[in-house]
């Protein structure tokens, strides 16, 4: 990997030192470019401009993304817990590579984690009062987006609104748990989802899941979403390792 590939993706530019020493800042605004630069590594790896098994130099990630080098280091610690990139033997880190197993390991933990939160969801939208704002503006809003990026042929945005529709449902929930443990999650699950054609009826089955909790429907939500994970992890494995 080189600074050639470098993209622009609204990250903030950092005048610090890059000898990995404090230069000064304030925690709170390190910690913001810490995110900002794990969200803008894991955009690359979704999107495959880092590619399975590549090698990231921090130096060479700092440069390409304007930073000093101690929030990128942070970032890619982050993304090393994520389960995103994998440490080397000596040192540095690379992309990680998903084999069968883990794709199965995956989804072994997703789809209870999954059915649930659109149980729950389902369970708070039955109890939220009529007069009450929906709580369904974000999650409609989601589903929207993902249905006008695959008409728009646009698989990157799609990726990034299927994976926003879940996270939604999560929320959607009111399990602060249940969202902390998805988090650890939800990085390889962009990953997995970037890999991998969205046939039409998987899309078709986000719009019966959001209707299920629409109507309040716990049981109805929880089938939906059961039925869903279980065709998402037919499709990953047959894409990708033709079984």
């Amino acid at each position: 990997m080189t600074g050639s590939s470098a993209g622009r993706d609204g990250t903030r530019p950092g005048a610090g030192r890059d000898d990995g020493r404090d230069d000064g800042r304030a925690a709170p605004e390190r910690t913001s470019l810490s995110v900002q630069a794990r969200d803008a590594i894991r955009r690359r790896i979704v999107d495959r401009r880092y590619p399975q098994g590549v090698r990231l130099v921090e130096r060479e990630v700092a440069e390409e993304l304007r930073m000093s080098r101690v929030p990128v280091r942070e970032a890619l610690r982050a993304l090393v817990s994520e389960g995103l990139l994998e440490l080397l033997p000596h040192s540095g880190v690379r992309v990680r590579r998903m084999a069968r197993l883990d794709v199965e390991h995956l989804y072994e933990v997703w789809e209870p984690l999954a059915v649930q939160a659109s149980r729950l969801a389902a369970r708070r939208v039955e109890r939220t009062a009529p007069d009450a704002p929906s709580p369904l503006t974000a999650l409609r809003a989601a589903l929207d987006r993902a249905e006008q990026a695959a008409s728009d042929d646009e698989g990157a945005r799609e990726v990034a609104a299927h994976t926003a529709f879940h996270e939604e449902i999560v929320a959607l929930s009111g399990n602060p748990m249940l969202g902390r443990t998805m988090e650890q999650l939800n990085g390889q699950l962009q990953l997995l989802f970037g890999m991998r054609e969205e046939p039409e009826h998987m899309r078709a089955q986000h719009a019966v899941m959001f209707r299920c909790i629409a109507a309040g429907d716990e049981e109805s939500a929880a089938a939906s979403t059961l039925l869903h994970v279980r065709d998402s992890r037919a499709v990953a494995l047959r894409s990708l390792f033709d079984v």
